[in-house]
């Protein structure tokens, strides 16, 4: 197999490979996180990623002439685009670029990110996809100089027909995995030809380093406290940040409004409480995280979770299982 667009990649550690496929872990201190690649043609391969960690160094660096382009499915990956600034890729965003500006530190704010990579090496996958398909309308060197005339990704967001494209590639028969993949590859490619980038098309937002690490302290504030709701009032004030800036860059960096952020993350802390803390009432667990009063905790664990907290125990033994 070739997988020359891997090399240098000094954290990918290779756990087995056979004629199909090669499966890659990283691992650090902040988690650790699964690559598993597919050679479906010479010079193009699928890579599907699932990372579980905050962070990851990359030292990825190659010769190759790459179009490479990455589909996020659940998860947000915050990558440098531009000295001192930062973008996030979100659930539903397609991320093209040639890999030339991929070393560094990226972050998963929310600890996750899934996700899948097809990957062109352009000295191979030229001809690899003309001998494929005969008169096959897409020409890939102007597809890539379509996407990646600068040093930094495009990120194309929520554009009709992409969900549906890569939905049913999370889910292939292993007996069709390969001759599936060409087929989507080449719906992928005649998809991107004919979609128009308007003249006027935007970046992604970006967000000053001073603002992102104010957002990610506050973050660190709010979760290490849950016994205490601040006001954004009161966070705009000690972070030093004005208020809307502040609301705009927090959902950006983490996917919602930062009282959206901070319920979902206290009903799943309450939702551990439940399973593994049996002795505690849920007034005791409602107290813990910020609520004095039962019934408004359990008003909001059910919005969050789908269920009271009563029946959400219920459903689960003394062992903490279903």
């Amino acid at each position: 197999m070739n997988f020359n667009f891997m090399k240098g990649e000094a954290q990918m550690v290779p756990l087995t490979e056979n004629e199909e496929c090669c499966i890659y872990q990283i691992k650090n201190e902040a988690g650790e996180g699964i690559v598993i690649c597919y050679q479906v043609l010479p010079g193009v391969s699928v890579s599907y990623n699932d990372f579980h960690m905050e962070s990851c160094d990359s030292t990825f660096s190659t010769d190759r002439n790459l179009f490479c382009i990455d589909h996020c499915r659940e998860g947000r990956l915050e990558y440098a685009s531009g000295r001192g600034t930062y973008s996030y890729v979100e659930a539903g965003d397609l991320k093209m670029d040639r890999r030339i500006s991929h070393q560094g530190h990226f972050e998963f704010p929310l600890a996750h990110y899934h996700g899948l990579m097809i990957t062109f090496d352009m000295e191979q996958a030229v001809e690899a996809l003309k001998n494929e398909m005969r008169n096959f309308p897409v020409n890939l060197p102007l597809l890539q100089k379509k996407f990646c005339e600068g040093r930094h990704p495009m990120v194309i967001h929520n554009a009709p027909a992409i969900e549906h494209i890569f939905s049913e590639l999370y889910m292939v028969p292993e007996k069709i995995r390969i001759p599936y993949f060409k087929i989507k590859i080449f719906e992928l490619l005649l998809y991107l030809d004919v979609l128009e980038i308007p003249l006027n098309h935007e970046e992604k937002p970006y967000f000053y380093k001073g603002h992102v690490e104010k957002i990610k302290a506050m973050q660190r504030l709010m979760t290490g406290n849950l016994e205490k709701h601040y006001t954004q009032e009161e966070l705009s004030l000690r972070f030093d940040i004005p208020l809307t800036p502040m609301k705009n860059c927090f959902k950006n960096v983490y996917g919602s409004p930062i009282n959206t952020y901070m319920r979902v993350f206290r009903m799943n802390q309450a939702a551990v409480l439940l399973r593994n803390q049996r002795g505690l009432s849920i007034t005791d667990i409602a107290g813990k995280l910020g609520y004095d009063s039962p019934s408004k905790f359990s008003l909001a664990f059910k919005t969050v979770m789908g269920r009271t907290p009563l029946d959400y125990r219920k459903n689960f033994g003394p062992n903490g299982m279903m």
